[in-house]
């Protein structure tokens, strides 16, 4: 074939891209096609976080690909539309993406892969998202998975199997041989995926969103962090994580090279414990992979529940919720270790993965209010807000998804603070206005007399606030709740 179009969406990189490398195997010319059509993804249209997220990864793109030969063109509106008419102003012959999962999406490549075959256009399409594709996994009864361990029991398998058999990424192409004369691109900034000036300049101080930036992040875990992944994932002062969460939605590095890196990197040095401690990174991929399949399967659970009879939850009404929904989403909860990880979300576009699951806790079972707020506020403020990762998480949190724990699980927010952030260091860090409180009373701060504050001179309900619930009171109204069900 002549030319052919590659179509961009969450794959923002050129190594291991097996639609880039489809076409460049297959075409003597390649465009390369961005399209910004948030309708399509409605009512899931990405966040101000992922649209600022969005900008900076096609820019860097764009950059990559010039230095190839090539340059990234980028349009809005009707994806449909706007690929016949670049395919006749092109007089390319053939498109190449890489699959998206969720269900408006599954929809709408389906009726432009139908529409463009009708025309007598070559389409192919790839997985470039996942390890494995959410239809190949099923259970014993030929029925998707509902439970986590085996699950990733049988996708460990797979995956092992295929390693054996020498499945790895492939690397970035030697160039991109662009066709002479190129089609007409927006600006960048016409996309209008800017936020507020405010809000940019404090997400650029926590990221760096590329391909680049991706592979320096994968580079940095596995060195310096693997050996503690283990121990430290669940302290959310530290840097025990691997921070990858929104290149892997953006596709800026695929779960193959993590993959690839983590288990080379492992057989390759002979240090104890890094073997354990790759086995426990890896199982998140599993986790991400998990949440992409039961959404495949079950794809009302975005917005309603996994388990039936929670339709019938009583979940408080919005009137009666309003203020507190408020002040959680400010971090004015009056719950130390909750306000500091909204308030690391807003500033930061991220939230430590065990502080996500604290402050969703304390949202439905102490607030009683429906995850899908929470889902809502999550999405327009995370910068990895993945709908198949955000749904699965609240659900969870919810006890209305694929869970196997018990509905009377209720984190308590002050043992967790006082386990994983045992000096308070992290809500200090978020929380400024408790900095000089004393450790013993950080966690709770209503629980310390007034005479016992010393020096710091704050004031619960003045400087602070007070708690916006009663915890042991508001655990007791969840469980009644849940039992009624």
């Amino acid at each position: 074939m002549n030319t052919g179009i590659v179509w961009f969406r969450r794959d923002l990189r050129l190594a291991d891209n097996p639609a880039l490398g489809a076409a460049l195997d297959q075409c003597e010319k390649v465009v390369t096609l961005y399209i910004h059509d948030p309708e399509s993804e409605a009512p899931w249209s990405p966040g101000s976080a992922s649209r600022w997220w969005l900008q900076g990864s096609l820019g860097a793109l764009d950059q990559s690909l010039r230095a190839l030969g090539g340059q990234l063109s980028l349009a809005e509106g009707d994806s449909l539309a706007v690929l016949k008419a670049l395919l006749s102003s092109t007089g390319a012959s053939a498109v190449y993406w890489n699959r998206l999962y969720e269900p408006a999406l599954i929809e709408r490549d389906e009726r432009i892969k139908a529409a463009l075959e009708e025309g007598e256009v070559h389409v192919q399409s790839h997985n470039g998202a996942l390890l494995l594709e959410p239809w190949q996994i099923r259970n014993g009864s030929g029925r998707p998975y509902r439970v986590f361990t085996p699950f990733w029991r049988k996708v460990n398998g797979e995956l092992r199997a295929q390693l054996q058999s020498g499945r790895a990424p492939q690397p970035v192409p030697d160039r991109i041989p662009a066709p002479s004369k190129m089609p007409k691109s927006l600006a960048l900034k016409h996309l209008g995926l800017s936020t507020s000036v405010s809000r940019e300049q404090g997400l650029a101080g926590h990221w760096c969103p590329g391909e680049a930036g991706a592979r320096a992040l994968l580079e940095t875990f596995v060195d310096e962090r693997m050996l503690e992944y283990s121990a430290g994932r669940d302290i959310p002062a530290q840097q025990s994580t691997s921070r990858l969460s929104a290149a892997l939605h953006f596709g800026e590095c695929s779960p193959l090279q993590l993959l690839w890196v983590a288990e080379s990197h492992a057989a390759g040095e002979p240090v104890p414990g890094l073997v354990a401690n790759t086995e426990h990174f890896l199982r998140q991929l599993g986790w991400r992979e998990f949440s992409h399949h039961l959404l495949f399967h079950f794809p009302e659970t975005d917005r309603k529940p996994l388990i039936s009879r929670f339709n019938d939850f009583e979940w408080r009404k919005p009137d009666d919720y309003a203020a507190d929904l408020k002040a959680w989403q400010r971090g004015l909860t009056g719950i130390p270790i909750v306000d500091a990880g909204m308030r690391q979300l807003r500033q930061s576009g991220w939230m430590h993965n065990r502080v996500r699951m604290i402050a969703a806790s304390f949202l439905c079972k102490n607030l009683l209010i429906p995850w899908q707020e929470g889902a809502r506020w999550f999405w327009e403020n995370l910068v990895d807000a993945d709908l198949a990762n955000n749904s699965m998480g609240w659900q969870w949190s919810a006890g209305s998804g694929a869970d196997a724990a018990p509905y009377f699980r209720v984190f308590n927010p002050v043992l967790q603070s006082r386990r994983f952030d045992v000096d308070g260091s992290y809500i200090r860090r978020w929380v400024p206005e408790l900095g000089s409180f004393p450790d013993r009373a950080v966690h709770a701060p209503w629980e310390m007399k007034k005479e016992a504050l010393g020096p710091s001179g704050l004031l619960i309900g003045r400087d602070y606030p007070e708690p916006i619930v009663d915890l042991p009171a508001s655990r007791r109204r969840a469980l009644d709740v849940y039992q009624r069900i």
